[in-house]
């Protein structure tokens, strides 16, 4: 019988039931502890970055870390840390996070915010584009990048991919590397960064790239919040090139009350809200990756240290 180290004690009472069912579902008799006794005695680790856990030295005979997140940076570089890394990709949070995705880009595509915020009642019948004639760029071509890159496209949005190594998609056009960042950027009316914090990435968006955009362009962030230059983005919202931006994370969070983001008039904050993690279907993610430890078959979602996703 296995055992996994439920290692987030915060967050055991939303995962007691739903990873019990899936555990169950499995065909697994596992006991789960959220407290190890015997590290050496550990197989499995449930693991957030906010978990008290830091040193997995003791845990010798651990199979797998399953990270309950998307993103890995808080943990991939933690030197005790040698066991495989299993990153989540939790159906519920990519079905968050095309409606988060989906719900902005519609938002800033036509052009609501003219008549929701309208004090002065003006009665103005420009009618937007349709969305095959708005550019989009999507940075970030992973699971979540790709399935909101569906969505748009399903919408009929004229969407170009990026990602940092070549990747051919069926019906998608994907760039890649410096030049197809260019390339992708380059006349695009909405931009969406759903990218690893690595060091190729941070700044990403910055004074040079956002300058490609169609001037007055979107862009969103619900990737990470090193991926833009934050006084960069600020300029070019001042300059006009970017007409709006909507960002869910950010280099602090919570965001400082004193942080620039909060009162400027053509910056939406979200409090990275934009996908979470959902107990009952990530939980069978996790016991899915049980499930092939304990019968010899490759784990999902393995992490690249190499990489840092």
């Amino acid at each position: 019988m296995p055992l996994i180290l439920f290692a987030t004690p915060s967050l055991w009472e939303d995962y007691r039931d739903p990873l019990s069912a899936a555990l169950a579902e499995a065909g697994l008799a596992a006991e789960v502890v959220t407290e190890a006794k015997n590290p050496a005695a550990v197989d499995y680790i449930v693991y957030a970055p906010t978990s008290p856990l830091q040193d997995f030295t003791p845990f010798t005979r651990t199979k797998a870390v399953l990270n309950l997140w998307a993103g890995v940076e808080r943990i991939v570089g933690n030197p005790t840390l040698t066991q495989p890394l299993c990153r989540m990709v939790d159906p519920g949070l990519t079905e968050g996070m095309v409606e988060w995705v989906t719900g902005h880009v519609l938002r800033h595509h036509l052009g609501m915010d003219r008549h929701i915020l309208n004090p002065d009642r003006i009665w103005d019948q420009t009618c937007p584009p349709l969305a095959r004639e708005r550019k989009v760029a999507m940075l970030g071509l992973g699971a979540l990048g790709l399935a909101c890159a569906r969505a748009l496209q399903a919408l009929n949005f004229p969407v170009t991919g990026w990602s940092r190594t070549p990747k051919e998609i069926d019906g998608l056009p994907a760039e890649h590397g410096p030049e197809g960042l260019d390339r992708a950027l380059a006349g695009a009316e909405i931009v969406v960064t759903l990218l690893p914090k690595t060091a190729e990435t941070e700044n990403i968006l910055n004074a040079r790239t956002l300058a490609l955009l169609a001037p007055g362009a979107a862009v969103l962030n619900p990737g990470r919040g090193p991926l833009i230059d934050d006084e960069a983005l600020l300029a070019a919202l001042d300059a006009g090139q970017v007409g709006h931006a909507t960002l869910d994370v950010f280099r602090q969070e919570p965001l400082p009350q004193d942080h620039p983001f909060w009162a400027h008039p053509r910056v939406t904050v979200t409090p990275h809200v934009a996908a979470d993690t959902r107990p009952s279907s990530s939980s069978r993610v996790i016991a899915e990756n049980v499930r092939r430890g304990e019968a010899g078959e490759p784990l999902l979602h393995l992490v690249d240290r190499a990489l840092g996703y």
